[in-house]
């Protein structure tokens, strides 16, 4: 009787959980229209699951394990009682299957209470998923005596069975009724958002590309950008209720650890607890600075001072992607940011700080300083640069980039133009011709200046004779080759880290070894945007040098705050990202930081001494080739 009435109340509660689900998905279905390949991704699911989910979620060998002793146990105990259920099937085999589910199950669960109760890191959210180990341990202890009651055949006096069963329904019922709204809404969403998720190339069915490229917007359309959570694709509100609030991305976020009004986790459940009139199940850490969430809806704006998100949150955002990285559930953080930034500035012109300022030097003189574009070269009188309009055929395209304005950025262009001409390379810049990649502008949400950029910029390459693009700039280099190809672009783009080591690597640079010790700074834009990680370091390597790393390095170097515009929108937190970054490098005891991008080395020759020094990648390799 104990099992029976297990197997039926469990279909009820199941029954009960698939209506609130399709009730709480009308706010996710209520946002604008998105192609998806349903099919593809259906056929995809598992592997998406069990593969790409599963390599984030083991960065935290013992999150893996008690999700799979848990996840794996719950749906399998789920099913088989579901089955045993129906009539003329055979009952003992079914419900020792159940009992040994639930066995996996309840290790388990008290695994996730171990870590709740007793380890308790600080970015886990409380409210309902603080009684999640509790209804777990609720439903696989009081269905495992009743699997094995059934089992074996009895035994257990059938009030006790029933008491357990009624324990069993109990967790079950708080579990499922969660999938519509509460702690296992994840879990459902989750799915959902892996099968219809906006940038499929991710996954590994499908190749498994960064796919970091923000998506053109229609610059004809009746609204540019996102105002409102419905003006959001439905795949991507999904996502937002696909949160299962763990808060790996605000363990690496540099504006959170710096204290800036963001928290990534915060920022994703404002937009979900937007859906629901603010009914918001969030209970973890806010914004830092005390940003609090004010009104909220479906058709309310997200952003303002009285709104779910305060306008420095949205600034303070670096759009390194090491939340992305981070999340489990594949959630596109930067994507949202960047869609909200398009509203306020393409249509509200509320752009803050410097960042106006900025933009408006952009459209007018084509670079962010409003300088002369002959400046971009002036520098370089002594080295007689080649220029593309008039050298005819050759192999590399030198992408100059905004360091060509900047002292600094000057003389690493000067060691990356002596090792070309050391190693005989066939080059050309556009001089005076170059505009700005755009990147800042796209970035702050100016997306029409973005394009106008890209356009004109392409039309120009088009009509040179050249093999490739070499950029020391990694924003540079994701821009024209992730993001400028949607425009027309078809021509190879390399970093010059890249482009060195093949130089180092076929005889044509011959380096003599170098002493001392050093960091490696992972650029974000070269790292996480482009996956380029080893290529330095194997750079680095050839030169002698021993190499230390920081604490956060590679996929998960922490950023020196200089990307997303967040210098110019002059949000203020307790700490400056970069001098955080700065301590890191310091703890290696090395005696130099390696960089590879511009912006890193401004920012870190920012931080006051005593510091290690900070040097470009082509300064240490000349050094070491001549």
């Amino acid at each position: 009787m104990a099992a029976a009435l297990a197997s039926f109340g469990l279909l009820i509660v199941l029954a009960c959980a698939a209506m609130l689900a399709l009730h709480a998905a009308r706010r996710w279905r209520a946002g604008a229209a998105a192609h998806v390949g349903l099919t593809a991704g259906l056929k995809a699911l598992p592997r998406r699951y069990l593969k790409d989910v599963h390599d984030v979620v083991a960065r935290k060998p013992f999150n893996a394990r008690f999700h799979a002793l848990t996840a794996g146990g719950f749906l399998a105990s789920l099913g088989l009682m579901c089955l045993a259920a129906l009539p003329g099937i055979g009952r003992a085999w079914l419900w020792g299957g159940v009992a040994v589910s639930l066995c996996a199950m309840t290790c388990g669960a008290a695994m996730v209470g171990w870590r709740r109760q007793v380890l308790r890191p600080g970015e886990l959210s409380g409210g309902g998923f603080a009684r999640l180990p509790i209804a777990l341990l609720a439903y696989s202890l009081g269905f495992l005596v009743v699997a094995l009651n059934a089992t074996f055949g009895g035994g257990v006096p059938e009030f006790v069975a029933l008491l357990f069963a009624g324990i069993g329904l109990v967790g079950a019922a708080d579990l499922l009724l969660g999938i519509g709204r509460g702690p296992l809404k994840h879990a459902l969403n989750g799915a959902l958002h892996l099968i219809v998720h906006p940038r499929p190339l991710r996954f590994s069915d499908q190749g498994g590309e960064r796919q970091s490229a923000l998506l053109p917007l229609d610059l004809e359309a009746e609204k540019l950008g996102a105002e409102v959570p419905r003006d959001f694709a439905w795949n991507r509100l999904l996502g937002f209720e696909a949160c299962v609030q763990c808060g790996r991305c605000e363990t690496l976020c540099p504006a959170y650890a710096a204290g800036l009004p963001l928290n990534p986790k915060a920022f994703i459940q404002d937009i979900a607890g937007a859906l629901s009139h603010g009914a918001s199940d969030y209970a973890g850490h806010g914004h830092p600075g005390g940003r609090a969430r004010g009104t909220s809806g479906p058709d309310r704006a997200l952003v303002g001072d009285g709104a779910a998100i305060h306008p420095d949150t949205l600034w303070a955002c670096t759009t390194c992607r090491a939340c992305v990285e981070a999340c489990p559930m594949m959630i596109e953080h930067v994507d949202a940011v960047v869609d909200l930034r398009r509203f306020q500035t393409l249509e509200l012109g509320a752009a803050p700080g410097k960042a106006s300022d900025v933009l408006e030097a952009l459209r007018h003189a084509d670079n962010p300083g409003g300088l002369e574009a002959a400046r971009r070269i002036d520098w370089a009188s002594d080295l007689r640069l080649p220029l593309a309009a008039k050298a005819g055929t050759f192999d590399v395209l030198l992408w100059l980039g905004d360091a060509a304005f900047d002292l600094r950025g000057q003389r690493s262009l000067r060691a990356l133009i002596r090792l070309l001409r050391l190693a005989e390379v066939d080059f050309a810049v556009l001089g005076a011709d170059e505009l700005d990649c755009g990147d800042l502008a796209r970035r702050l949400g100016d997306e029409a200046t973005f394009q106008g950029l890209a356009v004109r910029t392409i039309a120009q390459l088009a009509g040179l004779d050249f093999n490739r693009i070499v950029t020391m700039d990694p924003h540079a280099l994701h821009c024209l080759r992730n993001e400028y190809p949607a425009f027309g672009l078809d021509r190879p783009v390399l970093h010059h880290t890249a482009f060195l080591a093949d130089l180092v690597e076929c005889g044509r640079l011959v380096l003599k070894p170098l002493s001392g010790t050093v960091t490696y700074h992972d650029p974000c834009y070269l790292g996480r945007y482009n996956g380029e990680t080893e290529v330095p370091r194997r750079l680095l390597d050839a030169l002698g040098l021993e190499r230390r790393e920081m604490e956060h390095s590679g996929l998960f170097s922490r950023c020196c705050g200089g990307g997303g515009g967040a210098p110019v929108t002059d949000v203020e937190g307790e700490f400056r990202i970069a001098d955080q970054r700065m301590d890191q490098a310091r703890a290696t005891g090395a005696d130099c930081v390696a960089v590879a991008c511009p912006n890193c080395t401004a920012m870190l020759e920012g931080v006051v001494e005593p510091r290690p020094d900070v040097r470009e990648i082509a300064e240490l390799v000349l050094e070491a080739a001549t």
